[in-house]
């Protein structure tokens, strides 16, 4: 079994920006030579997740209205008097996400459904440089 590294340099706007990633990691995998495996992408920070989503406005809305109704960005949070940096909010809410996601993918191709996307969250409270890795396993 092979493995493969690759990264993704993307720029964010922060408070809640959804990215579609989902072309960036299939170029990944495609650029990997592999054929059949699984590919981990990861956020190395605490401040932004990766999930899947169907990526249309309505969703991509809906999604950030749930995040502000069960995670308030106005209300007190601890990490907010301990550091003065204002995003408390940021890290509840990628601890929610996760940091990663693994897919499947065969011939070449990840195995998402339909209207499935690999999306990035970026709950930071400003704009931001992410470097995801991507891992990519298989044969």
């Amino acid at each position: 079994m092979a493995v493969v590294t690759k990264y993704i340099q993307l720029e964010t706007d922060g408070n809640g920006a959804v990215l579609n990633i989902t072309d960036a990691v299939q170029n990944c995998v495609e650029d990997s030579g592999l054929g059949d495996g699984m590919v981990t992408i990861f956020t190395p920070s605490a401040t932004s997740g990766i999930t899947t989503l169907e990526y249309e406005t309505g969703c991509v809305q809906d999604l950030q209205r749930l995040f502000d109704e069960i995670i308030d960005p106005e209300r007190d949070y601890a990490h907010n008097l301990r550091w003065g940096d204002g995003n408390g909010h940021s890290h509840a809410r990628a601890a929610l996400v996760k940091p990663s996601l693994t897919v499947p993918f065969c011939e070449g191709m990840m195995t998402l459904g339909t209207w499935q996307s690999i999306i990035l969250v970026d709950f930071d409270n400003r704009p931001r440089q992410r470097k995801l890795v991507v891992q990519i396993m298989g044969e």
